[in-house]
C-alpha cells in the first residue's frame, strides 16, 4: 500500500538535514547477509527457506535510488498545496467508470464482505482502484531483494528487516517467490499490503481456504474490508460530506488543540470534533450527503478558506490509517461516492 511510501517520505521530510548522505555500496551487501540470516533463524524461519533465498540475494541500487529520491516538502512549510491536481489524477472518469463496472459485477461478493466487516463496498472498491488501478499495476520488484537492500541501506533497518522476515514467513506458508513482488518499498498484491500486514489481516474471501491477494479479487477486497474494520470502521456511516461554509466562520474558535501521535501534520489540518447539530448552528450545512445530528465530525478545507470544504467522520480517519494523507483519503472518499452513484 502507499502507506509505507508516505511514512518513508515523512521520515525523509522531517529528518535532520545532512550535508551529504552516505551511499551504501554493493561490496558491503554480501557481508551484511549473515546478519539477516541470523535474524531469520531467530525468528523461526525454516532452514530450507533460508538456504533457498539467501544465496540468491543481490544488492538493488534502483531501490536505494527511489528511496533516496523521494520528494521533500514545499519551500514554505506553511504552504498548502492545491488538492485539485491530485484529485484530477486519482478521481478520473476512467477510474470511476471501471469502478462502477466492478461495483456492479461484484455486488453479491461485496454485500457479503459488508455483512462480515461492516465496511462500505464503494470505499473498498475505491481503495482497490486507487492502489493498483483495480489490479492492473501492482509492482514488479522482488520483495526479498528490495527488503534486504533497504535493510542493508540502514536508515530504517528494523522496519525492513521485519518485512524481510515476514516475506520469508510467507514462503514458509507456501506462497511462491514469483507472487511476492510489489513496489520498491514492499507494498504487494491488489491492496498493496506490506507482508506483515497481509500476515495479520489477509483473509479468504472466495472460500477456497486460502488468502491470495495477488490473484483473487475476492480475497483482496475482503482483506481491505478486514483492514478497515480492524482500524475501527463504523458501519452505515459515510466517510464525510461536502459542506458550505459561511464567510463569517471563526476558524480560530474551532481549531484543533490536540496533537496526533501519528502523522501530526495531516491531522493538524482538521478542526476539533463537534456534532452535526453544533456545525449546523455555525451555519455549516451539507451540500450533498447526510449526517445525523449526533454524528461527530471535523472540518477540513483542503485548499484553505473560501474553497471546497468537508465534514469528516471517524471513518475518514480509518481511511487515513490505510494511508495517512489527506489528499489520499479525500480522493478515496470522492471516488467511492462516484462509484456508488
Amino acid at each position: 500500500m502507499r502507506l509505507v511510501i508516505y511514512l518513508l517520505a515523512s521520515l525523509v521530510l522531517f529528518a535532520p538535514a545532512r550535508a551529504q548522505v552516505e551511499r551504501p555500496h554493493e561490496d558491503g551487501f554480501a557481508a551484511y547477509l549473515p546478519v539477516l540470516r541470523a535474524q531469520a533463524e531467530r525468528a523461526g524461519i525454516s532452514q530450507r527457506t533460508i538456504a533457498n533465498v539467501l544465496p540468491t540475494l543481490t544488492f538493488n541500487p534502483r531501490v536505494v535510488e527511489l528511496d533516496r529520491g523521494q520528494p521533500g516538502g514545499p519551500s514554505n512549510p506553511n504552504a498548502i498545496p492545491p488538492f485539485f491536481p491530485y484529485e484530477r489524477q486519482h478521481v478520473t472518469s476512467d477510474l470511476i467508470a471501471r469502478g462502477q463496472s466492478r461495483y456492479q459485477a461484484l455486488r453479491p461478493r461485496l454485500a457479503d464482505i459488508e455483512r462480515r466487516y461492516g465496511v462500505s463496498p464503494s470505499v473498498i472498491i475505491a481503495i482497490f482502484g486507487h492502489e493498483t488501478s483495480y489490479g492492473a499495476v501492482t509492482g514488479d520488484f522482488d520483495l526479498l531483494r528490495a527488503f534486504a537492500t533497504l535493510a542493508y541501506e540502514g536508515r530504517r533497518r528494523q522496519l525492513f528487516t521485519d518485512e524481510f522476515i515476514a516475506t520469508l514467513r510467507l514462503l514458509d506458508r507456501g506462497y511462491s517467490r514469483a507472487q511476492l513482488q510489489g513496489s520498491w518499498a514492499g507494498a504487494t498484491g491488489y491492496p498493496q499490503f506490506l507482508p506483515s500486514v497481509f500476515l495479520r489481516l489477509g483473509v479468504d474471501g472466495d472460500g477456497d481456504g486460502r488468502s491470495d491477494i495477488w490473484r483473487s479479487q475476492a480475497d483482496a477486497l475482503a482483506s481491505i474490508g478486514n483492514y478497515l474494520s480492524n482500524a475501527g470502521w463504523k458501519p452505515r456511516t459515510p466517510w464525510g460530506v461536502r459542506v458550505s461554509v459561511p464567510a463569517s466562520l471563526d476558524r480560530a474558535g474551532i481549531a484543533n488543540a490536540g496533537n496526533s501521535p501519528r502523522c501530526p501534520r495531516v491531522h493538524a489540518r482538521h478542526s476539533r470534533w463537534m456534532t452535526m447539530r453544533e456545525w449546523r448552528a455555525l451555519g455549516i450545512v451539507p451540500t450533498g450527503g447526510y449526517l445525523a445530528d449526533t454524528e461527530m465530525a471535523s472540518l477540513l478545507e483542503p485548499d484553505g478558506p473560501n474553497a471546497r470544504a468537508f465534514l469528516l467522520t471517524s471513518n475518514y480517519r480509518t481511511i487515513l490509517d490505510y494511508n495517512c494523507s489527506n489528499f489520499y483519503a479525500l480522493s478515496v472518499g470522492l471516488l467511492a461516492d462516484a462509484v456508488a452513484r
